[in-house]
């Protein structure tokens, strides 16, 4: 039988519960930063439809409507510049941050 110098029982679990809290954490802010760019994904793509939308002619309600049938919550701004029309849209993501994009579309156009 090997004889011990000190008592180590108890120390594997010792050192889990202190790294457990710190991998906890890494992994909620990967899944939140995941969660963000899926989000900001999808507000880009909206927006890139309001704007041919918006080109097309169709009707501001039209518009913001297909924004925030895509990205819930999301503010919705639409302006022209030159001949274009541009479709700015922001929405909330998680920890408070916000996401924000943009699309233009030749104004006129089928």
């Amino acid at each position: 039988m090997r004889q011990r110098r000190g008592d180590e029982r108890g120390s594997v679990v010792a050192e889990f519960a202190v790294a457990l809290p710190a991998v906890a954490l890494v992994v909620a802010i990967g899944v939140g930063a995941l969660a963000g760019a899926a989000r900001q994904v999808r507000l880009q793509d909206a927006v890139a439809d309001a704007a041919r939308l918006s080109g097309r002619g169709e009707s501001e309600q039209r518009v913001r409507a297909a924004v925030t049938a895509a990205v819930a919550e999301a503010s919705v701004a639409i302006s022209p510049r030159g001949d274009l029309v541009c479709v700015t849209a922001s929405a909330p993501a998680m920890l408070g941050l916000r996401v924000a994009a943009s699309g233009c579309a030749l104004a006129g156009g089928l």
